[in-house]
């Protein structure tokens, strides 16, 4: 039998876009033969991943994970809803966003890793998903928090199952209060925050462009109803305050108590923890936001087919 090199190894999987091992294994299924080993491949369907890679994938599910005073938040991608009703491809984010919890939200590395009751790593097991499946996917994106002192507690909206659906949130609270209570006020944050999806923690996160941007829209509104200068300041200043109540978590009516602030409910919450609280950080994430989704015409698709102008 030919030896297997790491550099045939490379070789073939840059032509098929297949998984390392499935690369290894036809190489020595075919004494090193390349164009064999590349047919030996498509037989068992697992280089056509690469013809897939160009296509949008913008559905898929959002996973999350935590453990104790940590927690981890990520998006698997696939090209269409039905994929992600697929018990494989929820197995897939259920064990990689477990997985993420160990690589601290790095997709890179997380891609390295070995993917349980596999010969395979992570990135490799999604290649053979891609192949097995038959539609375009990648892990598109990972974070993760964790505090010292308290918790980290999760929420998923639209679950599909526990611990994944169409938006993931998590929410870090420092604390050295009692565990049980402050992980209740965490879910509920982590409610409001999947309803509400605030854009900065507090005002200082809030970005100087974002802010001056805002401003400027303000100042040429009112300036525009002919208001004096000194008028003008002032409503901008209370537009200002408006907008910070909008994306800005600790300043925005709490869903729970629309009566209160976020920050004013954690204080009040905080009494009855039995230590203060701090909202050290949250994460939201929406399924496929910010992905541009190809849009087709039916009408000429058909037509494609079929030969036919449309």
């Amino acid at each position: 039998m030919a030896d297997v090199t790491p550099t045939m190894v490379k070789d073939l999987r840059e032509k098929t876009g297949a998984g390392m091992m499935d690369c290894k294994k036809a190489l020595a299924e075919t004494a090193g033969d390349m164009e064999a080993a590349i047919d030996w491949l498509r037989k068992k369907g697992l280089s056509q991943a690469a013809k897939k890679s160009g296509r949008v994938a913008a559905e898929g599910l959002v996973g999350v994970a935590t453990e104790g005073a940590a927690g981890a938040a990520l998006e698997v991608n696939a090209e269409t809803d039905f994929v992600a009703r697929n018990d494989t491809f929820q197995g897939f984010v259920e064990t990689a966003t477990k997985l993420a919890l160990s690589t601290k939200g790095d997709v890179e590395k997380l891609k390295t890793i070995a993917f349980p009751g596999e010969s395979r790593n992570v990135g490799e097991q999604l290649t053979h998903l891609i192949a097995t499946i038959g539609e375009n996917m990648n892990i598109r994106r990972a974070t993760y928090l964790s505090v010292g002192a308290g918790v980290v507690t999760s929420y998923i909206h639209t679950a599909a199952k526990p611990g994944m659906g169409k938006i993931g949130v998590l929410v870090a609270l420092e604390s050295t209060g009692d565990k049980e209570k402050l992980t209740a006020l965490g879910k509920q944050i982590a409610m409001h925050v999947a309803a509400a999806n605030p854009q900065f923690l507090s005002t200082d996160a809030v970005d100087n462009a974002s802010l001056e941007r805002e401003k400027a829209i303000y100042r040429d509104q009112a300036t525009a109803s002919g208001k004096p200068a000194d008028i003008v300041e002032k409503m901008v200043v209370g537009r200002v305050r408006k907008y910070y109540e909008e994306v800005v978590l600790l300043e925005q009516p709490y869903i729970m108590d629309d009566k209160s602030k976020v920050s004013q409910a954690i204080d009040k919450a905080a009494k009855d923890i039995g230590a203060p609280v701090k909202l050290a950080g949250f994460v939201r994430f929406a399924l496929g936001e910010g992905i541009q989704k190809e849009e087709k015409d039916f009408a000429a698709e058909v037509a494609a087919v079929s030969g036919v102008k449309a």
